[in-house]
């Protein structure tokens, strides 16, 4: 077999570093591996070379795989307005950090001072975006009379439950219920369920 004449020596590094490129090659380059293990035909050669590209199509799709598996589920749509309201509670109130934090080994002295800062945001929220009104407008503590056919869903019975026709007891709670909703209009719904995004101080 011929053998052409070597003209120059490689030095011992520079023929390590070749080793170590082409070993790297044959691990990342499907193809140039298969031409190594099995060597095209004479008729194959022209045509069919080793790509040394990145196959950036592959990577990307691949990519787009990972970021799927990381992304949250589709939001339904009833869940959008829940989400807004919660961010926006978080944004004014810190509520979500305070119902999040574990407080059980904090004094009430320490609780006390971030529930009013709590309150005070989340009271913010709910006035500029809600119209809250009660459902009875006597006083809790007050007797009242239930006349049979009320709305379940407005009023809830405790105590000693029974009888039937007109009922009476004690005003404990006067219920709440929303009569107007402005929330600010969703644009990008997967955006809603970030409800505070990280901060990095730089």
């Amino acid at each position: 077999m011929y053998k052409p004449p070597v003209t120059a020596s490689l030095p011992w590094w520079s023929r390590l570093g070749l080793a170590f490129s082409v070993f790297f090659r044959i691990l990342f380059d499907v193809a140039y591996a298969a031409s190594i293990a099995a060597p095209p035909s004479p008729e194959d050669k022209a045509s069919d070379r080793p790509s040394t590209e990145p196959d950036w199509e592959a990577a990307e799709a691949e990519a787009k795989a990972k970021a799927a598996k990381l992304e949250p589920p589709a939001l339904a749509s009833t869940d959008t307005g829940a989400l807004v309201l919660l961010s926006l509670l978080q944004s004014e109130g810190r509520f979500v950090d305070f119902v999040q934090q574990d407080i059980a080994g904090y004094p009430d002295g320490d609780i006390g001072a971030v529930a009013r800062v709590v309150h005070t945001g989340c009271r913010k929220v709910l006035s500029s975006h809600l119209r809250i009104a009660a459902i009875r407008g006597e006083s809790e503590g007050q007797r009242v009379a239930l006349e049979p056919g009320f709305d379940p869903n407005r009023i809830k019975l405790t105590g000693n439950v029974a009888g039937t026709g007109r009922l009476n007891g004690v005003l404990r709670h006067r219920g709440w219920q929303a009569t107007e909703v402005h929330l600010p209009t969703v644009v990008d719904r997967a955006g809603t369920q970030v409800l505070a995004p990280a901060e990095v101080e730089l």
